[in-house]
């Protein structure tokens, strides 16, 4: 399989390079040449499968070209360590819970397809040492830190914005040590990830180190994320509710969301999508007027949504050939000021007994909002509540219980590397190394 660009001015690229780059050198993002569709019998018989057997049949449709089979399986096996439940909140309103991965979050997934598809490229062609450069709001930092721990042959450094993430969040990735530094930058998450992507494009950095990122545009970490999807609607199909499905996906950097796209495109059969957003409202805007307006991100208590340019935007145009009109036949939008998510949450704990974290608070919103009748919504619970515990419990009144493995982060030495928004001084660190 050949990946392009979105702006159509680099070479085509095999996946080995798609995934070393991260970004075409047109500062483009890499797109598959071909969306395989799946049988028609796959999804008559989705419901009898196990989530890794329905991922490793979505994978050999992405992958299977370029990855030996019994690597590819034994890739999707090891990444997948863990289930990602349908569980019932409402009669028609159900939760995709992503967060029961090491670090608690949805970007667990392709943070660890990636690191575990990398490896394998730098074992079988003899690569040199890669330098994972990841930008996180929040959870992508922790994903991609644990993802690539240990990982032989690969060294992370993840970009963050300081004191603007989560206490619990931040001690994720700056505890660890070993092959992972964190890179506290004097910004907002838009100046981390406009430095990763400086990065990219400065040829006398990237003759000194061979550079890729995990952020959502490469394409190994925002891809695998369509098993998420395939995976809820065969649960649901278990229950006799996948007719007349609507998928609603809490969206910052938009790669959960177009990997539910891509899902679509193979068959999937969901009747429509609704992309939630918190106050970041850029695509909500784009979807009732058709101008594409990015602006300054806003601070906001679903801070891994704090996205004022959202990089997956390009994908989704592509997607779709540019065509407004396809784009809001298919998604509809919400977005929530954080007076609404408050009351999200605790309406949600009150009249259910679920907790909701502030990102799915914004999918559940939607969904008891904006379904219609006969239709059954799940929205996706990107991380546990307890990732937001101060924040959670001041909204529900009781108590939001640690799980053991986030409690093991906390106890860890903060070590990270200070640093401002300047890309020159960014990169005189990376030409130090």
């Amino acid at each position: 399989m050949k990946y392009y660009s979105t702006n159509k001015k680099a070479p085509l690229a095999t996946l080995h390079e798609a995934v070393v780059k991260g970004l075409a050198g047109d500062r483009g993002l890499y797109m598959p040449e071909r969306i395989k569709p799946l049988p028609k019998e796959f999804y008559e018989n989705i419901d009898k499968m196990t989530f890794r057997e329905i991922a490793c049949t979505v994978a050999d449709a992405f992958f299977g070209e370029d990855v030996e089979a019994g690597e590819l399986r034994r890739i999707v096996c090891d990444t997948l360590q863990f289930d990602c439940p349908v569980v019932r909140v409402t009669d028609n309103i159900y939760s995709l819970e992503l967060f029961h991965g090491p670090t608690l979050a949805f970007k667990d997934v392709g943070a660890r397809f990636m690191a575990r598809l990398l490896q394998y490229f730098i074992r079988r062609d003899g690569s040199r040492k890669v330098h994972v450069l990841v930008a996180t709001s929040g959870d992508t930092g922790s994903a991609v830190a644990n993802g690539f721990l240990g990982v032989e042959g690969i060294h992370v450094h993840v970009l963050y914005p300081k004191g603007k993430v989560s206490r619990i969040q931040e001690s994720q990735f700056t505890t660890l040590g070993r092959n992972i530094t964190a890179i506290e930058v004097d910004g907002v998450f838009d100046d981390c990830q406009a430095l990763v992507k400086s990065a990219f494009m400065d040829d006398e950095l990237n003759s000194h180190m061979q550079l890729t990122s995990a952020n959502s545009i490469n394409v190994a970490r925002f891809l695998p994320q369509a098993f998420y999807y395939f995976n809820a609607y065969a649960r649901m199909k278990e229950r006799g509710m996948a007719d007349n499905l609507v998928v609603c996906v809490p969206s910052g950097n938009f790669g959960n969301i177009t990997a539910a796209l891509f899902g679509h495109r193979m068959g999937l059969p969901a009747k429509r999508f609704i992309a939630a957003n918190n106050a970041n409202d850029i695509f909500y805007n784009y979807l009732q007027t058709g101008i594409y307006e990015p602006k300054a991100s806003r601070q906001t208590i679903a801070n891994a949504m704090d996205v004022g340019d959202p990089s997956n935007f390009a994908r989704i145009c592509d997607l779709y050939g540019g065509s407004h009109s396809q784009i809001t036949e298919l998604i509809s939008g919400a977005t929530y000021t954080d007076e609404q998510i408050t009351q999200a949450i605790a309406a949600c704990h009150h009249d259910t007994g679920y907790t909701l974290d502030p990102h799915g608070a914004c999918g559940y919103r939607a969904l008891t909002e904006g379904l219609h009748e006969g239709e059954h919504g799940v929205f996706c619970e990107t991380a546990h509540p307890a990732k937001f515990k101060e924040t959670v419990e001041s909204i529900i009144g009781t108590e939001v219980k640690i799980p053991a493995r986030l409690a093991e982060f906390m106890k860890g030495e903060k070590q990270s590397v200070p640093m401002s928004n300047r890309f020159d001084d960014f990169k005189s660190y990376l030409m130090g190394i």
